[in-house]
């Protein structure tokens, strides 16, 4: 099959491991599940940090929860990645420790207070379930198969997320005002979570034609926009003036892109970003760590291959 039989046969869950498929596809396949599995890894850490900053047992307990299942995530993004046959989860897992890996720009951000916990929680999660529910019908059936997976506890954590907002947001007024401010930091971020705008991404053509992503970057951005803008104002949230907002002539609500920070946007797409430094030194200095367990792990298992039951 060359790429232009790819195109053409194109739609939900078409491709599996037992077709014939271009290099170029299993490339771009590959490159998109692997960012989105990374970002689930790095997603679980900021959510490690929640686990120690929640305020209650049962928020703990939540919060533990939400970071086994973004770990679990990863697992199986990694191993439908590996069913196209360019790169394994060992080289993927490698490249993301020695800062080789791409991950989204929100999980580039330390947190450092519980504050930041519904942005992540509600908001970050929020817009992913946008962008994920559509990969349910991404032409790589292996994919689609992880997101139906990931995308049903992923509900559970925008419902998480919600409640600690709420919980926030009809508090204390030094809450209320803590919390805005922190959205304000956050709600550029969240607008470029769905990556660069169409006519400066270099992937998405590409990806849309063979059918692995099925909607645009700006079309989910927007779509996210018109969703969770009426749930901020809900719990009290005021939109920040930057980025303008405004109405199209369908009455729907769009982000004036020029206003986000392009510049730091792209300094973190190449983790060039402080935060990226120490979001990845972190990952490394927690896979080092543990090195000694998988050695000892392959040692158990050689030993066991040699051994005269082994043979028997």
């Amino acid at each position: 099959m060359d790429i232009d039989d790819v195109k053409a046969r194109a739609g939900p869950r078409e491709f599996s491991p037992s077709d014939d498929l271009p290099l170029e596809y299993r490339e771009a396949a590959t490159r998109m599940l692997e960012f989105h599995a990374n970002s689930e890894v790095m997603g679980g850490y900021l959510d490690k940090e929640f686990t120690r900053m929640a305020p209650s047992l049962d928020r703990k307990l939540a919060c533990t929860a939400k970071c086994q299942d973004e770990i679990g995530h990863a697992q199986l993004l990694y191993r439908a990645a590996e069913t196209l046959g360019v790169k394994t989860r060992e080289e993927m897992l490698a490249d993301l420790t020695n800062g080789d890996g791409k991950f989204l720009n929100c999980f580039h951000y330390p947190v450092d207070s519980w504050y930041e916990a519904p942005m992540i929680d509600f908001f970050v999660d929020g817009a992913a379930m946008r962008r994920q529910a559509t990969l349910k019908d991404t032409s790589w059936e292996p994919y689609a198969h992880a997101m139906d997976k990931v995308c049903f506890e992923e509900g559970f954590h925008v419902k998480h997320g919600e409640d600690i907002l709420r919980e926030l947001m009809t508090s204390s007024k030094a809450n209320q005002e803590r919390t805005q401010e922190v959205f304000e930091d956050w709600w550029p971020r969240m607008l470029q979570f769905f990556g660069p705008t169409n006519d400066e991404s270099t992937h998405n053509d590409f990806a849309q034609q063979v059918g692995l992503k099925t909607v645009s970057n700006d079309e989910l951005r927007n779509s996210f926009l018109n969703m969770y803008m009426p749930k901020a104002e809900k719990y009290g949230l005021e939109i920040p003036e930057s980025p303008r907002i405004f109405e199209r002539d369908d009455g729907t609500m769009a982000v004036r892109e020029d206003d986000l920070d392009w510049d730091e946007f792209w300094t973190i797409a190449k983790n060039d970003f402080e935060g990226s430094h120490e979001q990845i030194g972190s990952r490394r200095r927690r896979q080092e760590a543990v090195e000694w367990v998988r050695e000892s792990m392959t040692d158990w298992e050689t030993a066991g291959a040699d051994s005269p039951q082994a043979a028997d």
